[in-house]
């Protein structure tokens, strides 16, 4: 028969299809495994109305067989067939699809077929030179040849073929030195990629596999006797047809979510939470969530990436779909299975769309959910999360100017200096005080040197509880997140704000202890000019302390910017310049301040210079702070003991 050519502007769109639409060669047995499954979807649904098709679900299957001599791979499936018209429609029309228009027949049915775009096919020929087509519709007494070689056309033929179904055989190209094609004739590599993609075929893809086994011994066995092997041939089923996020949870085991969890992500632990989640409505999905007991070695950088398993009808479309997953919850593991997302037409791609975004918020808000029962409930499994990930939620909370604090709050844990263990916001606000006014933190690198901070002391005394933050993160959070519920005495709804112990106003004096203190602070106000001029800007106020009792001095911050988000902030690239407005206060009560009032009564600039840089540097060794001048500090230091 003479050639004919493809319709519809056919050599360029043959050239797209084959260059242009898919990244990646290996995705066309993806393709084909799906054609086939349709055709074996449309056989099977007719069966259900019609008993002379003879068939039951269990019948129907996908067969692979490859041949490296001939260089040949063959898909075969037992489905609906096709016509001599159906070959030049859907075959000879490139972007027409058999399945949509099927699904659009039977739109009143509850139909999940693959195919809608109609260019699956083509992607044979990214690793095909010629494509042979052999099918039998059901029905039809004669089968038919499809063949092609590219965009040049195609031929047809009357064919030979006993049984209802299509063959479909790839002529496979050459390998160059650019482009390795023996993977698709050896088993192992076309097992791998069934494996990868079409794991969750409803029906089962077959394919002769080699294998070894021991002969059978000899009976009577002689003394020389060694073990003889052979090998042989065995009809295998590469693929498990029913994806386990498809079982109800209560038909599936602790222990088989975890050996697939394992095995599917390659973890050696068993998941800290397993998330079940199904929903149909506005948003049509099926996903298998899993919480890790442990971050990977590459968590906390830019190589790391997110995101989840993305199925279409249970065909992988992406490994990593980053779009499903919010950054906070970057560490959750699992597979999202939908048919109503919009995919481009190479079903690599999600286009972003309204599903994708109910889809997005609704496993946010399931994953959340999630993780507060297991705060509730199982307490010693989430701080043991928190260790591995409570960074993450941190900086979710902080990030995009808090806008997701009010979501993510809930699941903070901090240290308590009271409790000497982690506490939540809630638990800190449910034990405060009616008369205390904040939340009070200390921020810095150790929990230890943090609840003897002066500053720290005097809120403990007052019987007031200090959160203890160790992270860079931890303070930039609080401040985020400004304020926390708390119900007046009054039951009534309201707000109570964070509080740094080192910042001005602690809310702890009296009226009378402030008024004592700006006094004194008046009164010596010569004194402090000249601590100031001394430090020579480094500070911007000297002041009578409230807050001191046994200590000397200590550091606090004026303004919104801390000293402990001060030494964050330096360490950054750009930010060396940023400093915190740090007030330098003294204890009037202490023998120290006896002494520098003397000196500066007996003009001795000299010493009084000395005291204020050795209270300074005092103060910053108490906050944990670098020194300015550590060789000077020495030496001014052990002056005083000669």
């Amino acid at each position: 028969m003479a050639k004919k050519e493809f319709q519809a502007e056919s050599k360029k769109l043959m050239d797209m299809m084959i260059n242009s639409i898919y990244t990646n060669k290996e995705i066309f047995l993806r393709e084909l495994i799906s054609n086939a499954s349709d055709a074996i979807d449309k056989l099977y649904y007719k069966s259900l109305t019609d008993t002379s098709v003879g068939m039951n679900k269990g019948d129907f299957r996908i067969l692979l067989t490859h041949d490296k001599d001939s260089r040949t791979l063959t898909v075969s499936d037992n489905g609906i067939g096709m016509t001599k018209e159906e070959l030049e429609s859907n075959l000879g029309t490139i972007a027409h699809s058999g399945s949509l228009d099927f699904k659009k027949e039977n739109k009143d049915e509850n139909i999940d077929i693959i195919g809608q775009f109609g260019v699956g096919f083509y992607s044979a020929f990214m690793v095909a030179d010629k494509v042979t087509v052999i099918s039998k519709a059901y029905g039809a007494d004669q089968a038919w040849q499809w063949e092609s070689s590219g965009a040049d056309g195609y031929e047809m033929n009357p064919a030979e073929k006993d049984t209802v179904g299509t063959d479909i055989i790839l002529h496979i190209k050459p390998s160059t030195d650019t482009d390795n094609y023996e993977n698709f004739l050896d088993e192992y590599g076309i097992a791998a990629i069934v494996k990868k993609y079409s794991d969750y075929v409803r029906y089962p893809i077959q394919m002769e596999r080699e294998k070894s086994r021991q002969k059978p011994e000899p009976d009577p066995k002689p003394d020389d006797y060694k073990p003889e092997w052979e090998t042989y041939t065995e009809l295998e089923t590469l693929n498990s047809m029913v994806p386990i996020w498809k079982k109800q949870k209560s038909e599936v085991s602790d222990e088989e979510y975890a050996a697939f969890y394992k095995d599917k992500f390659n973890d050696y632990t068993d998941p800290a939470r397993v998330i079940v989640s199904r929903t149909e409505g506005t948003a049509n999905y099926n996903a298998l969530l899993f919480v890790p007991s442990h971050r990977p070695y590459d968590f906390y950088t830019k190589d790391y990436e997110k995101g989840l398993a993305l199925y279409a009808s249970g065909v992988l479309i992406m490994e990593k779909c980053g779009d499903l997953l919010p950054d906070y919850f970057s560490f959750v593991k699992g597979i999202v299975d939908s048919q109503d997302l919009s995919l481009n037409i190479s079903r690599e791609m999600l286009q972003k769309d309204n599903q994708l975004k109910l889809i997005h918020n609704a496993l946010e808000k399931k994953i959340k959910n999630e993780l507060h029962a297991m705060l509730t409930n199982d307490r010693e499994k989430y701080e043991a999360f928190w260790k591995e990930f409570g960074r993450q939620i941190k900086f979710g909370a902080y990030s995009d100017y808090g806008m997701h604090g009010e979501l993510l709050r809930d699941l903070l844990l901090f240290w308590s200096a009271k409790e000497q263990k982690m506490v939540t916001l809630q638990e800190y606000v449910d034990k405060m005080p009616a008369e205390q006014k904040f939340i009070y933190f200390a921020a810095g690198d150790s929990t230890d040197r943090l609840a003897k901070l002066p500053a720290a002391e005097l809120v403990l005394d007052k019987g007031y509880d200090v959160l203890l933050l160790t992270e860079d993160v931890d303070e930039f959070c609080l401040q985020i997140l400004r304020t926390y519920p708390r119900k007046d005495a009054e039951g009534k709804d309201g707000t109570v704000e964070f509080k740094n112990v080192n910042s001005g106003d602690l809310g702890l004096e009296t009226e009378d202890e402030k008024k004592a203190a700006e006094d004194a602070t008046a009164e010596n106000k010569p004194l402090f000019d000249a601590m100031k001029d001394a430090l020579d800007g480094k500070i911007k106020e000297v002041k009578v302390s409230t807050r001191l009792k046994d200590h000397p001095v200590c550091l606090s911050a004026d303004g919104p910017l801390s000293i402990e988000m001060e030494k964050v902030l330096s360490k950054q690239p750009g930010s060396e310049g940023v400093k915190s407005d740090k007030v330098l206060e003294l204890n009037i009560h202490h023998p120290v301040f006896a002494v520098l009032k003397a000196a500066q009564e007996a003009g001795d600039t000299e010493k009084l210079k000395k005291y204020s840089d050795l209270l300074y540097a005092q103060a910053q060794l108490i906050e944990g702070l670098p020194v300015d001048d550590p060789a000077a500090y020495a030496e001014a230091v052990c002056s005083l003991m000669k």
